[in-house]
């Protein structure tokens, strides 16, 4: 009964505009009342703060500072294989596996179209027909920003306005096409392993999706997609990144759905439905490639310094 109510909640509450409130206040400073909210929210999600570089909630002088915080070098080493991916977020595995049909699994008895996650265009979906996909939850508690899985070159971006239900466990398995129907931002990588793509899906009260080259995309949310192009690599203007760099924050976090396209690459077989993640920890290889019997990592292959995004 009571999931029954939370779900019909998700359809009647105004989520445009409580999204926006908790967005205008997580930004604001506030003085000992974002200290009590922060500490309040570290107590009830048990955050591990020890992880984070400012471990010291009262260094947070915004509710949004603290939720994008950074970690300390080394607490996410970076799984070293030459044929192989990293999880790009902390968080839980909500799917993944093969896009079977032009479809994407959302939750038992649910599925979605390809085409209608990258927002209609077929010429993009063919892309990645037969392909794979990953799903990634990142829960309240859980470290919010996103990186790469492997080095790429970002050939374009596309921001899709939408829904904002939520997106956990029990909408996502009760709103049909919710991860087509919510506002999300698409990048489309060029990579060794094929076409990759990073989709950043938005949600309630997520005030905002921003990237390390473009800043906060989801500013003014006037209801029409959007898209750039960007230079290929050794032209000016591109946007390199290396594997475990970061690329992307959620402020109030959501999910992050992954896209490759058919025949490169295999899932480590530890990965399945609702298991943890670890952002640098092993995601994938190359196929035919064999994945190593320990995993060897890069200590502090990522500098965990407090870099905003470009205004």
């Amino acid at each position: 009964m009571l999931d029954s109510i939370k779900i019909k909640l998700q359809y009647l509450l105004p989520k445009q505009g409580l999204t926006c409130l908790a967005g205008w206040g997580a930004n604001k400073k506030a003085g000992w009342l974002t200290q009590a909210v922060i500490k309040a929210f570290v107590g009830y999600y048990k955050v591990n703060m020890k992880e984070a570089l400012y471990p010291n909630p009262e260094h947070y002088k915004t509710f949004n500072e603290f939720f994008v915080r950074p970690l300390r070098s080394g607490v996410r080493p970076v799984a070293d294989h030459a044929d192989g991916l990293v999880l790009p977020a902390d968080g839980a595995i909500s799917q993944l596996g093969k896009i079977e049909q032009g479809k994407i699994l959302q939750a038992k008895g649910h599925d979605y179209s390809l085409e209608a996650l990258l927002a209609g265009n077929y010429l993009l979906a063919d892309e990645f027909k037969d392909g794979h996909f990953a799903t990634t939850y990142l829960s309240p508690r859980d470290y919010h920003r996103v990186h790469m899985p492997c080095n790429g070159v970002l050939r374009e971006m596309i921001y899709v306005p939408g829904d904002l239900f939520s997106v956990n466990p029990l909408t996502a398995a009760n709103v049909p096409n919710l991860f087509a129907r919510n506002e999300r931002l698409i990048c489309i990588f060029d990579t060794d392993f094929g076409p990759m793509a990073q989709i950043l899906v938005g949600a309630t009260i997520v005030g905002s999706i921003e990237t390390v080259w473009s800043g906060t995309v989801n500013v003014t949310r006037e209801g029409i997609i959007q898209r750039w192009t960007y230079p290929t690599a050794g032209n000016e203007g591109a946007v390199v990144l290396k594997k475990g760099e970061e690329m992307g924050r959620f402020k109030l976090g959501s999910t992050v759905i992954n896209l490759f396209a058919a025949n490169r690459i295999e899932f480590n077989a530890t990965l399945a439905s609702g298991a943890k993640t670890l952002m640098g920890a092993e995601f994938a290889h190359r196929v035919n490639a064999v994945a190593p019997a320990e995993t060897v990592i890069v200590e502090d292959t990522i500098e965990q310094t407090e870099t905003p995004a470009a205004e």
